[in-house]
């Protein structure tokens, strides 16, 4: 029996980059990341101020899609082996129908996109959209559009089982 078996193939950042969403859909963060993909150390990301987001979705390689009116996704951010930040768009559902500009409550926590193998998120954070939002798209929408709530960026070491949605 293979008793190191538990602990191959780690990914997991070992340093809090303190991320925050930077003006309109930039991203920032004040520490330089470090940590492992897949048991190997990856290229560490210095801190960033108002970097330019991703526009396309690591997990997939498209485009991200867009968030109509009443709806959520999470949203998260990590880097590949070469220390460039990426990000990916989890499933966009149905929140319940806000008030013209205001959100709508949770029907259900949005889920995580699917994770890469050359992908170590260290932060994410949960958007919704109003009924009278504009589409909102991750990478080219600001985080304070017009109805849309984006929570307070969530730092992680490996993404939880699901998103902090309260």
């Amino acid at each position: 029996m293979d008793s190191l078996a538990n602990f191959r193939g780690l990914t997991a950042a070992f340093v809090n980059p303190l991320a925050i969403a930077g003006t309109t859909s930039t991203f920032t963060s004040t520490v330089t990341t470090a940590g492992l993909i897949n048991g190997k150390f990856a290229t560490a990301l210095t801190a960033q101020t108002n970097a330019a987001t991703p526009t396309t979705d690591h997990a997939t390689g498209l485009a991200f899609v867009a968030m109509g009116a009443n709806k959520t996704c999470a949203v998260v951010f990590g880097i590949n082996d070469a220390g460039t930040l990426k990000m990916a768009q989890g499933p966009i559902i149905d929140t319940y129908v806000g008030v013209t500009t205001t959100v709508g409550a949770f029907k259900d926590a949005p889920n995580f996109p699917p994770m890469p193998d050359d992908f170590m998120p260290f932060a994410y954070t949960v958007v919704r959209t109003a009924p009278d939002a504009a589409s909102w798209t991750p990478g080219t929408s600001s985080w304070t559009a017009s109805g849309v709530t984006a929570s307070t960026f969530k730092n992680v070491g490996q993404l939880p089982l699901r998103p902090q949605i309260a």
